[in-house]
């Protein structure tokens, strides 16, 4: 590893205290250091995530030993190298899922968590994929095991995760229902495939069931919890997945008639992706590379951008995020 030419200092998004966006203030640190089997990426663009604002106001505490700086994915210049790489070059142009510290100019990230940006893709386009894919297809695919024919739902279609979920849903041919919140919203969802329903008018249990003949959902993705518990259950097919990875409306469901659940045999699971080892998001990441990768390189499944806002504005950024008014991604760029 060589860093002589790298400066000793860079800006980082500091986090002193827990509280509203206004904590979220720059910085000067010292540089990191990659360890073993580490990279050390000079940070173009960083997305800009939920778990980043939950974490910021002290519900979301980083596991131990990660970075406790904000910042879940980064895109950039591979810069150093620790010992042991063997997949990755000075001087590659990387996305990567970080262990944190995504808000700075330099960030240190696994090895198997980086992939290459793709053919085609800018920056501040690759830092919006790997939060959001890393965690769509772990649940989506491989823990709902969705597939090709099948009928999903996924709640908040206007998200990053709502619009990763129905970009990669129309790509592999399942049927897709989403909720959102206004017209506006709901035009963006039927543009990506889906087939909206705005929880402000309808119910989105009777609305899947009428349209499916009363088949329902083979798979549900859910960032709501408690508040749509009940009626999940009910829009789930036989045999149908519901994966919890959110808990918007609370993350304690109270009086569940559990015998809903064994008449439909039903699989209710949920998971994270910052609590996962290295080994398990690396494989998620080889999993990528293999199907998701040639699609994005094919100009397809592009992640949507909301707004990009400069590193030192990572609060306005959370402004925005907070407000829930975007349509996919919103993006830090570095400068």
């Amino acid at each position: 590893m060589n860093t002589a030419s790298l400066p000793a200092t860079m800006t980082e998004i500091g986090l002193a205290e827990h509280g509203g966006p206004e904590v979220l203030q720059p910085q000067i640190v010292a540089m990191p250091t990659p360890g073993a089997g580490e990279l050390l990426v000079q940070v173009a663009a960083a997305g800009v995530n939920r778990p980043d604002a939950l974490q910021r106001a002290g519900l979301y505490p980083p596991p131990p030993g990660a970075s406790q700086i904000p910042g879940l994915e980064v895109a950039g210049t591979v810069v150093a190298l620790g010992e042991g790489v063997t997949r990755a070059a000075v001087g590659d142009t990387v996305c990567a899922l970080t262990n944190g510290g995504g808000y700075a100019q330099y960030c240190v990230v696994p090895e198997g968590q980086a992939l290459p940006v793709p053919r085609g893709m800018s920056m501040v386009q690759a830092a919006a994929i790997p939060e959001t894919f890393f965690t769509v297809w772990a649940n989506l695919f491989e823990i709902g095991h969705a597939r090709r024919g099948e009928i999903a739902l996924i709640h908040g279609g206007t998200s990053g995760i709502g619009t990763t979920a129905l970009m990669l849903c129309r790509e592999f041919g399942i049927r897709t229902f989403s909720t959102a919140s206004s017209l506006e919203k709901c035009a963006a969802i039927r543009e990506l495939g889906g087939e909206p329903i705005n929880y402000r008018q309808e119910a989105f249990a009777e609305v899947v069931l009428a349209k499916t003949e009363h088949h329902g959902a083979d798979v549900i993705l859910d960032i709501m919890g408690a508040s749509y518990f009940d009626d999940n259950l009910a829009t789930l097919a036989r045999d149908g997945r519901l994966l919890l990875i959110g808990f918007l409306g609370g993350p304690v469901a109270e009086r569940v008639d559990l015998q809903k659940i064994a008449v439909k045999r039903a699989i209710v699971t949920g998971s994270t992706m910052r609590t996962r080892t290295w080994q398990e998001k690396a494989a998620i990441a080889e999993a990528l590379r293999q199907h998701v990768w040639p699609v994005l390189a094919e100009g397809r499944c592009v992640p949507i951008i909301h707004a990009s806002y400069p590193l030192e504005r990572a609060a306005d950024a959370h402004r925005d995020l907070e407000s829930r008014q975007h349509i996919g991604k919103i993006v830090l760029e570095v400068t």
